[in-house]
């Protein structure tokens, strides 16, 4: 099971932070949990945050893009791809990574990877944070995404960090 090996870290804090969540449409009740799990653990964090719905995971990299261009500390990037008999899963999936690491890259500014890639709806649901879900990837990715706006926003103050 992915998980496994997961780091323990203390609370985060996001004050004074502004987060956009992108999410797509497809697979509603994986991509809610995950929307929850996020909006969760930024409102713990005590970032400033909101939403923003795309129609599927390839554009949420053009949608990452613009709310950096907003003035985003940090996005969240949540959708759901689900293996089918054709290519098209690993087209998707490759260009939905690689676009989303360059809009990272390009900003300077951290994506948290909420996006799964999955065989099956289960897995899914077994990620979204649902209640009997076994992980929480949504809060894991703005957990990802809040720690990493600190550490860039530290080493470009100058700022020394544990």
């Amino acid at each position: 099971m992915s998980g496994a090996g997961a780091p323990t870290a203390g609370k985060i804090d996001g004050r004074g932070l502004n987060v956009v969540i992108v999410a797509g449409t497809w697979h509603e009740t994986i991509t809610d949990g995950l929307i929850a799990g996020a909006e969760r653990t930024l409102d713990a964090a005590g970032a400033t945050h909101r939403l923003v719905r795309v129609p599927g995971s390839f554009e949420l990299a053009v949608a990452a893009q613009a709310a950096f261009a907003g003035g985003a500390d940090a996005v969240v990037a949540l959708g759901v791809i689900i293996r089918g008999g054709t290519p098209h899963f690993e087209y998707v999936s490759a260009a939905t990574t690689d676009g989303l690491n360059r809009v990272a890259l390009d900003a300077g500014k951290p994506v948290g990877f909420g996006v799964l890639t999955l065989d099956d709806e289960q897995q899914g649901i077994d990620r979204a944070g649902l209640p009997g879900s076994t992980e929480d990837k949504g809060a894991e990715a703005a957990d990802a995404a809040l720690r990493t706006a600190r550490v860039v926003l530290d080493l470009r103050s100058g700022a020394a960090r544990d």
